[in-house]
């Protein structure tokens, strides 16, 4: 295996990490759904913060 050039050396070894992925139960796709959802809306919360904490900093920058 190792007599390979590096790239192709590469390549092969990705071909051992590939797993098959089996469809979800309809239940496993409606709570990973749910968890999907629950990171969205941690992001979206992250994000308006952030957005609220620039607006408060530049309104304190116009007040000097």
């Amino acid at each position: 295996m190792y007599r390979y050039h590096r790239k192709e050396l590469v390549t092969e070894m990705r071909m051992y990490e590939i797993k098959t992925i089996k469809p979800l139960t309809p239940d496993q796709a409606r709570v990973k759904s749910m968890q999907d959802q629950v990171k969205r809306t941690q992001q979206a919360i992250k994000t308006e913060k952030a957005r609220q904490k620039v607006k408060a900093a530049q309104i304190d920058l116009g007040k000097i």
